[in-house]
């Protein structure tokens, strides 16, 4: 094979611009972050997906009466070079986020989260039944 004088190196870089070695993130946390809603039993069941992440990775929070899952994954890991001189490496460090509206009457209480097998599932109830109130009697003096 007669190599043309591209150089050694210009090979590895033509090789690396491939499509196949390039990765596109259009949305990155629609696409990581698939989730279905469903009712049932008189409860929304929100299923999100989130493969490779850890649950300590995740945070669920509730303000304004918005739902917001935040995932953020840092990955730096470093492998010993036993296989050679290490021509490309890739990690993903970064975080994704979608939020909900979900209603002011709901209350941190009311959501139940589990995280299994890369599924975060949380349940809340459709409707929150509000205490009635009692009248409040003013003395009469």
């Amino acid at each position: 094979m007669l190599l043309t004088n591209r150089g050694f190196n210009n090979l590895f870089d033509e090789m690396f611009d491939d499509p196949f070695f390039t990765r596109r993130y259009d949305n990155t946390s629609v696409q990581v972050m698939k989730t279905d809603i469903h009712e049932k039993d008189g409860n929304y069941i929100i299923e999100m997906e989130l493969p490779g992440y850890a649950k300590e990775e995740i945070k669920a929070d509730l303000k304004d009466g918005y739902l917001t899952i935040t995932a953020h994954k840092n990955e730096t890991k470093e492998e010993k070079e036993a296989r050679g001189k290490c021509i490309h490496k890739e990690r993903y460090t970064g975080t994704c986020n979608r939020s909900f509206y979900v209603g002011e009457e709901l209350s941190q209480e009311d959501i139940k989260a589990a995280f299994k097998d890369g599924v975060l599932c949380l349940q809340f109830p459709k409707e929150i039944k509000k205490p009635e109130d009692q009248p409040k009697m003013i003395t009469i003096e």
